[in-house]
């Protein structure tokens, strides 16, 4: 008889596809996910319905580019459409190249094919280098690589990560082509939980959908943060798709929700809005840098016990 466990099933993890994208080489960074069952498909939105669903066990997107910022369609998507947790952040540098069929010089070259995000990324190297030029939109950078590689055009070319010319059996006219040299995207796993454990250097994603459009009424959900030294990394307004004039707020946070005093920020946040929905707290990116909030945490402690201190002395 072999008692030997039985081994465990492999999460099935979407991302964006084809094989080749930026998503997949993020995605593969991860040792501990590279080995799973990968599920590409052709858009974010089918990536994170298909995680809400169940029909893939997590999956994996980006949300934020540091040239063109944050990806619409996945903030959107999380923050009003999908009961997603953050798991973990991923951030990968960026580097595109200007590819096409073998034998195409770019002095041939009349369209230009990828996805969107990536084409703000080099719209001034486009106009420089190839004025006049159209671009048409792909699923993705890999895809458009694809496209590329299946035409008999000799004037196509497409803007992807050089692992897709090799893919695709394209050749690569122009590298680093990115108007900014420091260009990252920050990419995020999602699945329907539970949340991870603190690691100590973590972040805490929320959407805040205010009661009123008042005078002030920003200022006093910063204010709850700022009087618990809790840094925002990020903080954006868009819109709820209700009426016109009518945002939430999407703040990323240092902490997680198991810290008193993060716990303790978002009760009182949300007892002054309408509602708050947590996305998730999850390990951050990055160098290290919780020192500030330990303090702050020390500090809290300190401040509750000398309130519960106070309170024992109430008559019963």
């Amino acid at each position: 008889m072999n008692d030997d466990a039985a081994p465990e099933p492999r999460r099935r993890i979407a991302f964006l596809g084809p094989e080749g994208t930026f998503t997949e080489q993020a995605l593969l960074s991860q040792p501990d996910l590279a080995g799973e069952e990968l599920v590409p498909m052709a858009t974010f939105a089918e990536v994170l319905a298909a995680a809400d669903s169940g029909e893939v066990d997590l999956g994996f997107v980006a949300v934020e580019n540091s040239i063109e910022g944050t990806v619409n369609v996945t903030i959107d998507a999380l923050a009003l459409e999908h009961e997603l947790l953050i798991q973990r952040e991923v951030v990968l540098g960026i580097q595109l190249c200007l590819m096409a069929r073998p034998g195409v010089a770019i002095s041939d070259v009349r369209t230009v094919h990828t996805f969107p995000v990536a084409a703000g990324q080099c719209r001034q190297w486009l106009a420089r280098e190839l004025p006049g030029v159209e671009v048409v939109a792909a699923n993705s950078n890999a895809e458009a690589a694809r496209l590329v590689a299946e035409s008999a055009d000799g004037t196509v070319a497409a803007v992807a990560p050089s692992l897709a010319a090799k893919i695709y059996g394209l050749e690569v006219l122009a590298t680093d082509i990115e108007d900014h040299p420091e260009n990252s995207t920050r990419f995020v796993l999602v699945g329907r939980g539970p949340v991870p454990p603190p690691t100590g250097h973590d972040k805490t994603t929320i959407v805040v959908f205010q009661r009123t459009d008042r005078a002030g009424s920003l200022l006093a959900i910063l204010q709850e943060f700022a009087a618990r030294a809790i840094n925002l990394v990020k903080l954006e307004s868009r819109p709820t798709k209700k009426a016109l004039g009518d945002y939430c707020f999407i703040i990323d946070l240092e902490g997680h929700l198991a810290d008193e005093i993060v716990a303790d920020c978002l009760r009182d946040v949300r007892a002054k809005v309408a509602d708050v929905k947590f996305l998730g707290s999850y390990p951050a990116a990055g160098e290290q840098s919780s020192s500030r909030r330990r303090d702050a945490e020390a500090a809290w402690r300190q401040a509750d016990a000398w309130l519960q201190a106070q309170r024992a002395k109430l008559s019963g």
